[in-house]
């Protein structure tokens, strides 16, 4: 995995925490849709954490076994 692959997956996960952030925000805005914005944010949260997770699997895998990285990441 090379660096360029870090960076977009790092960003990818900024991407997604910002949209963390933004719901929160507006939960603090709108007290009436408070539960809908919070429900959103744990959404986006998760998904940044499970695109975290992918990439230490993908950055592990590649450390064991470089030459076998495509064929892990074609199993998905």
């Amino acid at each position: 995995m090379d660096k360029r692959d870090w960076e977009v997956a790092m960003h990818k996960i900024m991407r997604l925490r910002a949209m963390s952030s933004v719901c929160r925000q507006q939960a603090a805005y709108n007290p009436a849709q408070r539960c809908k914005f919070i429900d959103e944010a744990e959404y986006w949260e998760n998904l940044a954490e499970h695109e975290l997770a992918v990439h230490f699997e993908e950055c592990n895998a590649y450390r064991s076994n470089p030459s076998g990285i495509a064929a892990s990441i074609a199993l998905r």
